[in-house]
């Protein structure tokens, strides 16, 4: 008589199919986490952002200097430092030395607001403890943020095409 041979069924895909199943299911389960976990992050960050806007003050500050560098390197108070995690401790935050009434203070700006903050001129900032996070200009200015130049490589084809077109005309 004729005899069968069953053979399971994962055998019958072959190992690359295996492979790459495998790895699909990997990276389904890795996106389901990382979406779990940015929604818990954002949650904390709404909340942060609350009580920072719940204790915020308003102060007219004359800005004396602004860089980017580390926290330990700021001159920050010893509390911040310590209270800081480890991962963050050597990464550069923007960091802005200004004049606060008769006292020369260093605080941490809000990476949207450092490119707005103006250097030797007198603002009036939002600061919630040594965290900057808003600015405005006083006496009716304005804080015009700077131009972004472009570096890419087709702004700087148009340029030279608009040179040569120029120097066609003249």
């Amino acid at each position: 008589m004729y005899s069968f041979t069953v053979t399971p069924v994962f055998l019958a895909i072959g190992p690359l199919a295996i492979t790459l199943i495998v790895i699909a299911a990997i990276l389904v389960a890795g996106t389901i986490i990382l979406a779990i976990l940015g929604r818990k992050a954002q949650k904390r960050q709404a909340d942060q952002q609350e009580q920072i806007d719940a204790v915020a003050q308003t102060y007219t500050m004359l800005i004396i200097d602004k860089k980017k560098m580390r926290l330990s390197e700021a001159g920050l108070p010893s509390s911040v430092t310590e209270n800081t995690p480890w991962y963050s401790k050597r990464a550069k935050a923007p960091v802005v030395k200004a004049k606060v009434g008769p006292k020369v203070m260093t605080f941490i700006a809000d990476p949207e607001v450092f490119d707005l903050i103006p250097v030797h001129k007198e603002v009036k900032a939002k600061v919630s403890g040594l965290y900057i996070s808003e600015v405005k200009g006083t006496h009716g200015t304005h804080i015009t943020p700077p131009e972004k130049k472009k570096k890419s490589l087709s702004s700087w084809a148009r340029k030279k095409l608009r040179d040569q077109q120029e120097e066609k005309k003249s």
